[in-house]
């Protein structure tokens, strides 16, 4: 089989002794792992699935899931949903068309029949611990895929919904790209000499590394710059760097930056600057003027891309004190997420400063023009990169605070 050397067990189910569904599974992966030249399967911790809402699937999306699941396939591993198209609890009073709805519940139940865990996030590594160092994945989502790779130490591809719920049916992916040494050494080096003071410049930087890369980056700090990313805590840096990877992923096809004194292969000595010519980032002005646009009255302003975290909500809540926004101000998170916050009384605290918390979904997914929404002001530059030409919607992009002032007049100025 050109190479590829199976188990017994990895056999049984080519051959169909676990089932109809199960075949069709392991000759998905196998095809994969052949195209990209593996020598062997590795299994895998856990997969993460996109390809879920239904504004991208479709009918025949939705049919071959179904398929599927009446072909007797099940998952091995824990598998998690990337964001769907709406709030799959509150999907009426938030404006999203019946149709849409009851399709985008079939597509969530045919997963669910599978036994894929219902999470619809972008961010399952908020979760619990669902990846750590060496892990190997099969992850779906960009921005995840960074986090993943980068932040966490952990192993996957950028996967296909398809592929990865594939895998997470026979509990293993073929041992290429990202799985291997090799290919996780970084390939240029960039000395950035700005330091990001906010998500949204984090977001800015991995536009700029995204546009420019063309492999592994390896991103060192230089000057002032060193210090005040060092000063960071430690909830402000992780969402940073996942501003920035989703950035890098969203503008180009980041799946791994190594952050020098930073991220955990870097530290452990496992992986090491490359030699050559830096890039140099001096100015973060660049991507701004290229993902900020030019209107002014907004419909919406959208927090969370990739989903926020509990930490970031209770900035937007300390921001607007004492206030109320005057247009929809939608904080989109995970499901897990929003049921912490309401725990709290952080939730209330929101909601009665104007803002919504909005689970299972983001703007980038959701079907936005349907619901009336044609200009978005976010401080996502991942957010900011899509939603023009994925969704036909207006963007600006800035800071959190500039963000929040405009959702409390309903003009970006």
């Amino acid at each position: 089989m050109d190479g590829l050397r199976l188990t017994d067990e990895e056999r049984a189910m080519l051959a169909g002794e676990h089932g109809h569904g199960v075949r069709r599974a392991m000759e998905m992966v196998i095809a994969l792992a052949r195209i990209y030249g593996a020598t062997e399967l590795v299994p895998i911790k856990s997969a993460q699935v996109a390809g879920v809402s239904y504004a991208n699937i479709g009918d025949a999306g939705l049919e071959f899931l179904r398929q599927w699941a009446d072909e007797g396939a099940r998952v091995r591993v824990p598998a998690m949903l990337n964001p769907a198209g709406m709030d799959l609890l509150a999907w009426r009073e938030m404006g999203t068309p019946e149709p849409f709805a009851t399709k985008q519940l079939e597509v969530v139940e045919a997963y669910q029949h599978m036994g894929v865990l219902p999470t619809c996030t972008c961010a399952p590594y908020l979760l619990e611990r669902c990846a750590g160092l060496g892990d190997h994945l099969a992850w779906s989502e960009s921005s995840a895929v960074a986090y993943a790779n980068s932040v966490l130490g952990a192993r996957t591809n950028r996967e296909g919904g398809p592929g990865a719920l594939a895998a997470a049916i026979v509990g293993r992916t073929g041992c290429y790209g990202l799985h291997t040494d090799p290919a996780r050494c970084p390939t240029e080096l960039f000395e950035i000499a700005v330091a990001p003071a906010s998500a949204s410049d984090w977001g800015a930087l991995g536009a700029i590394i995204g546009r420019a890369s063309r492999g592994v980056p390896y991103l060192r700090f230089s000057g002032h710059a060193v210090q005040t990313v060092a000063d960071l805590a430690a909830a402000d840096l992780r969402d940073g760097m996942r501003a920035l990877g989703a950035a890098a992923a969203a503008t180009g096809s980041v799946a791994l930056f190594h952050l020098e004194g930073v991220t955990p292969e870097v530290r452990l000595g496992q992986v090491a600057a490359p030699t050559g010519e830096a890039q140099v980032v001096e100015s973060l002005a660049p991507a701004y003027s290229l993902l900020d646009g030019e209107v002014e009255a907004l419909d919406l302003v959208a927090i969370g891309c990739p989903h926020a975290s509990l930490e970031q909500l209770e900035t937007v809540s300390r921001f607007l004190e004492g206030r109320r926004a005057a247009i929809p101000l939608w904080l989109t998170v995970s499901r897990a997420v929003a049921e912490r916050a309401r725990a709290s009384g952080l939730a209330e605290s929101l909601e009665a400063q104007g803002a919504r918390l909005v689970a299972d979904t983001c703007v980038v997914v959701a079907p936005m023009r349907e619901m009336g929404v044609g200009a978005v002001a976010t401080d996502s530059a991942k957010a900011a990169s899509y939603l023009p030409g994925h969704q036909g919607v207006q963007t600006r992009f800035g800071p959190l605070e500039r963000c929040l002032e405009a959702a409390l007049r309903g003009t970006w100025q």
